[in-house]
């Protein structure tokens, strides 16, 4: 029997970038959050109250550039959209470009560490 995933490593599948997962992994994985959504969506709740850390907000602008970048590659088409093949030879292209992502991830830091103290305000999100 596969051991269940604990908290920590869910929060780190869902802040790091969507990597291409294997039906195996991904059947595990579904199992392991399954078992543990309790304990998961407390986690979720405690971890909304804090103020995300450097390290998390430094994952979310990561994942929001290789998003970016990857909605580049599809011309707009949306991920779920994609089949999995397509999936994973977008995650190939964009683990060539690390470089490029990180550059643009260092750039969306200030907006990103920004809405996360408007989350915390209470602000709600104004329209540019």
């Amino acid at each position: 029997m596969s051991k269940p995933i604990g908290l920590k490593q869910y929060i780190e599948l869902t802040e790091t970038p969507n990597e291409a997962l294997t039906l195996q992994q991904r059947m595990k994985l579904a199992r392991s959050l399954k078992k543990n959504k309790a304990k998961i969506a407390m986690g979720r709740k405690k971890a909304a109250r804090r103020v995300a850390s450097m390290d998390v907000l430094k994952k979310r602008a990561m994942k929001a550039a290789r998003n970016t970048i990857a909605k580049k590659f599809t011309k707009g088409i949306d991920k779920s959209e994609l089949s999995m093949a397509r999936k994973a030879d977008i995650e190939k292209r964009l683990d060539k470009i690390k470089p490029k992502i990180a550059k643009r991830a260092k750039k969306l830091l200030p907006k990103i560490r920004k809405k996360e103290l408007d989350r915390k305000r209470g602000k709600k999100d104004e329209k540019k």
